[in-house]
């Protein structure tokens, strides 16, 4: 109810009528290139308002891009933004099939609007949220050499296109991905230097950084309030109060906890040696060796001696008090000494004395004679929890409790973790005990962080294959070959036995059974064509009998007979007009179709070409078009094709003609269900019954879930788990799904 409120109320003050434009809010594409001056190809003419400014684009060699810096400047108004109206005035030739404006990285289309009069489409190109390259169609003619006023207005998912102040179309669409990195690039009239060339007329082709833009251009349309990018935008910011609500919790439960155990904590650990009390930290000598207090236990190391280099007439001894050897002069220790049971002779200047070995002490004072130091009686050792200490010759020894195991000299653990099983090493990993706890490090071959581990494999498992172990790629449903590289043709393998009512259509990595003409889906959607049932053309007026003729419906098709006692004259009647039986005519909408009249009924079909005839039209048959100038370049820039060549690319149907490339969505069946999901590879989605597994649902933002701390969540809103760092979970339709994120590993 309270957000209900909120939207009432942001209606309410919402303005009905006026519209003024910040300027910081304006991308005026024409005016930051500079045309026409700066480029060859663009010529400024007559706009469509009288003295207004426009700008012709004709010809094939031309690059109307924009420099790098005013580039950057236009993407940075962009960046980020979820709400945007694109507009443009234009006067299109006839048929002509190219790209208004395009922004785009490498082969990633970040926001592109194309004209196509080839399919009559208006198509908008943008990359979702989910990294994947979107195109959105709508059937709609603009190359027909007459003036329109186009905008193209995005609000998070809700997409409007309006021609001439109509609304035409309005769609939930998937949101677009405007995180568009600075070194984008910025055309105008053409996809790059060979695609996508726009012929014809543009003006005001701007962008606009705010909701409903197209009422800068349409100013008598009524403003809708709110937009869905309002409403997106309170839903938010309730998801971002309640993961604040959450964080807070969270910090004063260990708050809590922390005042809690105050009463039996201290504030520094320190060492006792002997009676001494060393700090945290603090360090000292023993003997020959270094000692730190680390934590309360006590670390030590044996002073590392350099080797000595003695000049001639001298020899490296030891000197008492001195823990590495110094050169001296004289060996008196080798002329006898008075040294017994665990002492050492030691050169002086002078003569030599008894030095007692380490982990002894002197009996008398001159140190000949020298006992045991029992280190363990004495806590002169290192032994580390869960050991004890037992007494050596001049050391000691940590021995393990029984039921414990020894990880180094001072230390054992309670058990073997690593072998055990009770760790989170990946299988792929290998596990090594440590104080504490345990390490885990990914073998040879594979890659992450111990708990993850992935195979590596030389080049990449291409069309969603996965590398399951060095160099082994398994691959998706519909491809194979040794890096999933060749799509599988299941049409024509004969692996695939669609019903005789349809027909196989091979797909990358899939395929559908197409209905043939004369059938059509009964909305129950069948892979296997099953679903396809019979038009009745006769009830549906999708027949071409005449009126002295009766429809009769067939299976697949339908007749036309004359009544009994009828003299039917075989006439047909065709865009309201009589067409005499044998007669021929090309369509006026249409110059490459030829129609006639056989017997009551209208037969079309596409002009054929015979390329050795000198009189072919090179509009209707591209292919018979000889000249170097109709053929068209590959968007790789290695392949040529002649003008009527068709092939896939990025998932896009594409062909050339007559010099240009027009490419449109490829085709996928239909299919109603609540979860689906674009294999890696493939161009057209899956059903998918786990929501876990999609990559593209119907969000609907009544259906929530708890998370651990039981706090409602938004359908499509994430969390990182508590008491995790890589644990990213996601809200699904009232579903919970959790995963390792990525950018841990």
């Amino acid at each position: 109810m309270g957000l209900l409120r909120c939207l009432l109320a942001f209606c309410v003050l919402c303005p009905a009528s006026g519209f003024g434009v910040d300027p910081t809010l304006r991308i005026s594409i024409l005016d930051e290139l500079m045309l026409p001056q700066s480029f060859d190809g663009v010529t400024q003419v007559q706009g469509f308002h009288g003295q207004s400014r426009a700008f012709l684009f004709q010809g094939s060699s031309r690059d109307v891009k924009a420099a790098a810096e005013v580039a950057k400047r236009m993407v940075q108004k962009l960046r980020g933004k979820n709400e945007f109206t694109v507009l443009v005035t234009l006067k299109q030739d006839y048929l002509n099939s190219g790209v208004i404006f395009s922004i785009h990285h490498s082969e990633h289309r970040f926001l592109e609007l194309e004209s196509s009069g080839q399919r009559n489409e208006v198509r908008l190109h943008y990359r979702t949220k989910g990294q994947q390259d979107h195109t959105e169609v709508f059937p709609y003619s603009l190359a027909d050499n007459q003036w329109h006023k186009v905008s193209v207005a995005v609000s998070a998912s809700h997409v409007i296109l309006h021609v001439d102040c109509n609304r035409i179309y309005e769609r939930v669409v998937e949101a677009p991905y405007m995180d568009i990195p600075g070194d984008t690039l910025f055309w105008l009239g053409q996809r790059n230097s060979a695609h996508g060339l726009f012929k014809g007329v543009m003006q005001d082709v701007e962008i606009l950084v705010m909701p409903q833009g197209y009422i800068s251009q349409c100013p008598d349309l009524n403003r809708t309030c709110p937009t869905c990018n309002d409403f997106h935008g309170l839903v938010q910011k309730i998801m971002e109060l309640q993961d604040v609500l959450a964080k807070t919790s969270r910090k004063l439960s260990r708050a809590e906890e922390k005042m809690n155990a105050l009463d039996g904590c201290y504030c520094e650990r320190t060492c006792n040696i002997s009676g001494v009390v060393y700090r945290e930290d603090e360090g000292w000598t023993d003997g020959c060796m270094n000692c730190t207090c680390t934590n309360g236990s006590v670390h030590c190391e044996t002073i590392s001696c350099p080797p000595a280099q003695c000049p001639a007439g001298t020899t490296p001894t030891y000197v008492k008090g001195v823990c590495c050897k110094e050169c001296q002069r004289h060996d008196f220790c080798s002329e006898g000494h008075g040294c017994v049971e665990h002492s050492d002779c030691v050169n002086l200047e002078a003569g030599d004395c008894c030095v007692c070995k380490d982990g002894f002490r002197p009996l008398r004072e001159d140190n000949a004679y020298c006992e045991d130091i029992d280190e363990c009686a004495e806590g002169k050792h290192y032994c580390r929890e869960n050991t004890m200490c037992v007494n050596t010759p001049g050391s000691f020894m940590c021995i393990c409790l029984t039921g414990y195991i020894r990880i180094d000299d001072y230390s054992c653990t309670e058990h073997d973790v690593c072998l055990s099983g009770l760790h989170n090493c990946d299988e792929n990993a290998l596990c090594l005990n440590i104080v504490g706890g345990h390490s885990c490090s990914c073998k040879p071959g594979y890659m992450g962080n111990g708990t993850v581990c992935k195979a590596l494999c030389d080049g990449l498992c291409q069309n969603g294959g996965t590398c399951a172990s060095p160099n082994n790629c398994i691959c998706q449903q519909g491809f194979t070959g040794k890096r999933c590289e060749t799509d599988i043709n299941e049409c024509a393998e004969g692996f695939i036995e669609c019903d005789s009512k349809s027909t196989c259509v091979n797909l990358p990595g899939w395929y559908h059974c197409e209905c043939r003409d004369g059938y059509h889906d009964n909305g129950f959607f069948s892979a296997n064509g099953e679903s396809c049932v019979d038009i009745n053309e006769c009830k549906t007026g999708r027949n071409t009998c005449t009126n002295d003729t009766v429809c009769f419906n067939l299976e697949g098709s339908y007749d036309c007979r004359c009544p009994h006692g009828h003299n039917c004259t075989g006439d047909c009647i065709h865009d309201n007009k009589v067409k005499h039986s044998g007669q021929i005519w090309i369509l006026d909408s249409d110059r490459c179709s030829v129609c006639s009249c056989q017997a009551g009924q209208v037969m079309c079909r596409r002009m054929v070409c015979d390329c050795n005839n000198p009189n072919a039209d090179l509009y209707c048959c591209p292919e018979c078009d000889p000249r170097l100038s109709s053929q068209c370049l590959h968007q790789n820039g290695l392949l040529t094709y002649s003008s009527g060549d068709t092939w896939v690319e990025n998932c896009q149907q594409c062909q050339c003609l007559q010099g240009q490339v027009d490419c449109w969505p490829l085709s996928c069946p239909p299919g109603d269900c609540e979860f689906t999901v674009v294999p890696e590879g493939e161009c057209c989605p899956r059903c998918v019954t786990d929501p876990c597994q999609a990559d593209t649902i119907r969000n609907d933002i009544t259906k929530t879930c708890s998370d651990e701390h039981n706090i409602s969540r938004f359908s499509g809103s994430s969390w990182i788990k508590h008491g995790t760092e890589c644990t990213l979970c996601q809200c699904k339709n009232g579903h919970i799904c959790c995963s390792v994120d990525p950018m841990c590993l």
